[in-house]
């Protein structure tokens, strides 16, 4: 499959070599987040914010109105949100981080709890941050990254009910992450989200979708679900939205833009104390923390982001290397997901004690080996030190290789492939690492380590 577009403009990458590399992770402290990264060569540490945007949304950045309050380009934006989601209420942020912020603030408390099919870290960490527990449901094939299943994002439901059996007074909503995330990138299936706001409606509790890529999934369900492969995929998207009450989203992901985001809220319930935390924190009702030019851009960044032979491409792009991880006998989460492949780290550093932090390990592997940047998604992203000295640990050692979109060429692909394959063969002289300083929130992102 070719990439359905052409390049108009390229930036160089500056090539190192091995013995620069380490001496780049040392001065990082060991931590891929801290490099330089003009010292990277395949920078995969995340699809946010990193993918390259059309000659259109270049176009659109001139049409920019910048008045502060009622500007023509958040109502472009409203209109295209509007269709999409069904959801009358736009609340304009300047990434999905802010929008999580701003809606948590406004609707829960200290003691109430959040379940989500999988919580990623920013919605983890801006909840338990106000003293709300996170509580991950996915259904168990979603924890086995060798598993095969259409839908390992489905949020598991039987689980969901009993928590709302038990805690319904502490729950404000339920959430739901599309693509799940933490899991993989893989997809829901619209017959689990029909379910799941059935339920929660059973209960009066109102839905709330992470919709960072909710285009994709639409894609996912498209190809896999029975009775969606007609359906375009912006029909997809509304019935999607149709069973949601709200929504967050950064859309730094599948809006194809370098910045912004936005909540969008289908009753006035929340509006005012949501608007009243967006100026406090974010900016005016029609900016939200960003200028009309980015508004603008991400009014026809939605549009693009939901077109069929776009998706289709940025879906075999993962299943590609995939196949290759595949052929060396590198064990990752299966199938591939929208937006990343998720090593399992420990298909390659079996013997390696998870105190040592193998997905991190691999991570800095990959860097020296190939100039690499992935990120940990295991026990230094979701882990703690608890106040009496001890750690807890993930579940999964995942290592994540998310690709900016319309930005990496089928070349970069294969290179990385046989990076894998050189870091596969050398696997026992991959060295662990230990903390050695941790923020209390959101540790990966700033921690310090040192070789074990």
């Amino acid at each position: 499959m070719i990439e359905p577009f052409r390049i108009k403009s390229i930036e160089h990458i500056k090539m190192t070599s091995r013995e620069e590399r380490v001496k780049f992770l040392e001065e990082a402290k060991l931590n891929v987040f801290m490099l330089r990264a003009e010292d990277v060569l395949l920078d995969w540490l995340t699809d946010s914010g990193t993918g390259a945007m059309s000659s259109a949304q270049w176009a659109a950045i001139m049409l920019g109105d910048e008045s502060y309050a009622g500007a023509k380009s958040f109502f472009k934006l409203k209109e295209v949100l509007n269709d999409i989601t069904g959801m009358e209420h736009v609340i304009p942020t300047h990434q999905g981080r802010a929008a999580e912020s701003v809606l948590f603030g406004a609707v829960c408390k200290k003691g109430d709890i959040v379940p989500n099919n999988s919580h990623f870290d920013t919605t983890r960490g801006n909840l338990e941050f106000i003293g709300v527990e996170a509580v991950d449901l996915v259904i168990p094939e979603g924890r086995q990254p060798a598993t095969i299943h259409p839908f390992k994002g489905n949020i598991d439901i039987g689980a969901v009910e009993e928590l709302l059996k038990k805690e319904k007074d502490r729950i404000p909503f339920g959430m739901m992450t599309v693509t799940n995330n933490t899991g993989g990138g893989q997809p829901v299936s619209m017959a689990n989200i029909r379910e799941y706001s059935q339920l929660l409606k059973k209960y009066n509790k109102p839905l709330i979708i992470d919709a960072c890529r909710f285009a994709e999934n639409a894609m996912f369900i498209k190809m896999r679900e029975p009775g969606y492969e007609k359906k375009s995929i912006k029909e997809i998207c509304q019935e999607l939205f149709s069973y949601a009450d709200g929504a967050t989203m950064s859309a730094k992901k599948d809006a194809l833009v370098n910045i912004g985001g936005f909540i969008v809220l289908k009753s006035d319930q929340w509006l005012d104390s949501v608007r009243e935390l967006l100026i406090l924190w974010e900016g005016f009702l029609t900016y939200g923390g960003m200028a009309g030019r980015d508004l603008e851009a991400m009014a026809v960044g939605l549009q693009e982001g939901i077109d069929e032979s776009y998706l289709r491409y940025r879906l075999r792009t993962t299943e590609y290397l995939g196949e290759k991880m595949e052929a060396l006998g590198i064990g990752f989460v299966k199938p591939t997901g929208g937006h990343a492949v998720y090593i399992d780290a420990k298909s390659i550093l079996p013997d390696m004690p998870v105190e040592h932090y193998p997905a991190c390990a691999l991570c800095n592997a990959l860097y020296i080996e190939g100039g690499i940047r992935g990120v940990e998604i295991g026990s230094v992203m979701f882990g703690k030190r608890l106040d009496d000295g001890t750690e807890t640990y993930h579940n999964m050692e995942l290592v994540r290789l998310a690709f900016p979109r319309r930005m990496y060429t089928q070349s970069h692909l294969d290179f990385a492939a046989e990076t894998l394959g050189k870091v596969k063969s050398n696997a026992s002289k991959i060295r662990g690492v230990k903390i050695t300083k941790q923020a209390k929130f959101l540790r990966h992102f700033t921690a310090e380590f040192d070789w074990v």
